[in-house]
């Protein structure tokens, strides 16, 4: 499809810019030909319609569980990184009960206990607590004399001529 476009702009640019007649020299002062026959375009037919063969799928009916059930859990905790994460959730029916909790960056942890059901949506309760306060000891700082004041040499002997 491209070089058929190429090939249409690569003819319409020959005949706008006209075509100069084998053995006649060019000039600008010269007169424009009076006539020009454009050659024959070639008709080529249209491609024939192609419909797409129907593809008759076949959909087994997956199994339905009128009461589903599951329950997990896991947890983590990374003394090197100081990851620390709990979850837990289980369902029954339609009713889903859950809880997770993790260490915030300030050392707090959050827990968020949630339930969900037809009748109530989604309802969740978050917790805070607050991070444990752990005093640091202070480095002592060394006292360090200050430096001995110099004067700056004076200079002698140099003049300004200007």
């Amino acid at each position: 499809m491209i070089a058929k476009v190429a090939g249409l702009l690569a003819f319409v640019a020959v005949a706008a810019a006209g075509v100069v007649p084998a053995g006649v020299a060019y000039s600008p002062y010269a007169a424009a030909p009076l006539a020009y026959a454009q050659p024959a375009l070639a008709k080529v037919a249209a491609p024939l319609a192609y419909a797409a063969p129907v593809a008759k799928a076949v959909v087994a009916a997956e199994p339905f569980d009128p009461n589903p059930q599951y329950s997990y859990g896991y947890s983590v905790a990374d003394g090197l990184t100081g990851d620390s994460k709990t979850a837990t959730e289980s369902r029954s029916g339609d009713v889903v009960q859950g809880q997770y909790s993790l260490v915030e960056p300030d050392g707090a942890v959050r827990t968020v206990t949630y339930t969900a059901d037809p009748v109530n949506g989604f309802n969740a309760v978050v917790d805070r607590s607050a991070p444990a306060v752990v005093k640091a000891a202070v480095p002592a700082v060394a006292k360090v004399a200050a430096p001995v004041a110099y004067a700056q040499p004076a200079l002698s002997g140099l003049a300004y001529h200007g």
